[in-house]
């Protein structure tokens, strides 16, 4: 059982917003020693998509594509 599970529910049409709970689970607990996972409940589910991976380039955040490279680097589980 993780330490944090991080719901979301943003689809691509919202990239900033979907790519924040992936930076908060590698960048930020995921270092600390949190056990942590992603859920993708809604339109948030397109986001494991290969096409929509590509495409989603939150501002301020890395691409989404590195994220979730992060997340499986890192053993950061996601459920959708």
């Amino acid at each position: 059982m993780p330490g944090l599970l991080i719901v979301t529910s943003a689809g691509p049409e919202e990239a900033t917003r979907a790519s924040i709970a992936f930076h908060i689970a590698v960048n930020g607990a995921r270092p600390n020693g949190t056990e942590v996972a992603v859920a993708l409940a809604g339109d948030a589910a397109e986001l494991v998509k290969p096409d929509v991976i590509a495409n989603v380039l939150g501002q301020g955040l890395p691409p989404l594509r590195e994220l979730l490279d992060k997340c499986l680097d890192q053993d950061v589980h996601l459920y959708v």
